[in-house]
């Protein structure tokens, strides 16, 4: 669970989660994004715009200050099929990436992300699996800073693929495909000092939005939110490598943009209430008309406090839970609030 010196701060937004695992270890794992504290993004700028203008520019083969848009013109000249216009074009059009990459980048200033995770299980090996989605994410967003300047439905297809379980382990292992899996559900959303939430989910139960004008969850339109199954489950059918890998089927195409959905916080109050299993499954009615009236009762306190009193919920239900002996129901809890000011 992170600091809480790690929280973004956006103008007119606030937010707080907290996890409490079920045991000594746990398969929870969120994740504030801070851009501007994880990542230099002025010198990233600067860095994007210099390239903008040496990609312009031929160096020789070797150089210290060679890049590599010279080592492809250097291949374009090669083929027979090699023009003269060829090198200014492709100069051109790597250079233009560049000024993209500055203008994502500089967006990132007023942009904060959330990462939540939810590993199969709670134990050691749930910690594992929750911390091998960390890693895998966090590696891949160094690069898609590199490439694009921001956050891309790419980003999560390969994370996906990260978790996916090779055929030569499945057949070294022995296991039949009905063998054990390392599952986890992942929830990856940014938001933006507009109240705009964009998102993608792997197999995690769907944010609730709460509305404190009308003091009860709004209705979102699910069709519109598109939920791929929990990580590894799933190979995209145009994927290279996707007879190497086990897949349950094979999705029709990658995640692309379309797969992004969007919540919007309208009004002061409004609530995104993000959690994992262990306090909401997403679909038991009863829980959930128990959570609005609790909602109803602390909307108007700050994101850190609603945050507490719904964990304390959770945990009070957890105390039944042990008091019938039914421990084996008890999973980890996590919590995360983002409020329009």
């Amino acid at each position: 669970m992170p600091v809480e010196g790690a929280i973004p701060h956006l103008e007119g937004i606030e937010m707080y989660g907290r996890s409490i695992p079920a045991g000594t270890a746990g398969g929870d794992l969120f994740e504030y994004i801070n851009f501007q504290q994880r990542y230099d993004l002025d010198a990233r700028i600067r860095r994007a715009l210099h390239l903008s203008k040496e990609y312009l520019r031929a160096h020789q083969i070797g150089a210290a200050d060679h890049t590599p848009v010279d080592d492809q013109v250097a291949w374009l000249k090669t083929r027979p099929d090699f023009r003269p216009e060829m090198d200014a074009a492709y100069r051109e059009a790597r250079s233009l990436e560049q000024v993209r990459v500055a203008e994502n980048l500089n967006d990132l200033y007023s942009t904060a992300g959330v990462l939540l995770v939810d590993a199969q299980g709670h134990g050691l090996i749930s910690a594992k699996i929750a911390s091998t989605v960390h890693d895998t994410f966090h590696a891949f967003m160094l690069s898609e800073l590199d490439r694009y300047g921001t956050t891309t439905p790419e980003l999560f297809e390969l994370t996906n693929l990260r978790l996916a379980r090779s055929v030569t382990a499945r057949n070294a292992l022995a296991e039949d495909s009905g063998g054990a899996r390392e599952i986890a559900t992942m929830l990856y959303g940014e938001v933006r000092p507009s109240g705009h939430f964009r998102f993608v989910n792997f197999g995690h139960p769907p944010p609730l939005v709460f509305s404190a004008r009308d003091g009860k969850f709004r209705e979102v339109d699910r069709d519109r939110m598109v939920q791929f199954l929990p990580l590894g489950l799933e190979v995209p059918e145009g994927y290279p490598d996707r007879t190497r890998y086990y897949s349950l089927h094979f999705r029709q195409r990658p995640a692309d943009y379309a797969d992004v959905a969007e919540i919007t916080l309208f009004h002061s109050g409004d609530i995104l209430f993000l959690y994992t299993d262990g306090v909401y499954d997403g679909s038991d009615e009863e829980e959930r008309r128990t959570l609005e009236a609790l909602m109803r009762d602390i909307c108007l306190l700050a994101a850190k406090d609603i945050c507490h009193a719904v964990l304390e919920h959770a945990e009070g239900r957890d105390k039944v839970l042990r008091e019938r002996g039914e421990e084996d129901l008890i999973d980890d809890k996590t919590v995360f609030v983002i409020k329009r000011s």
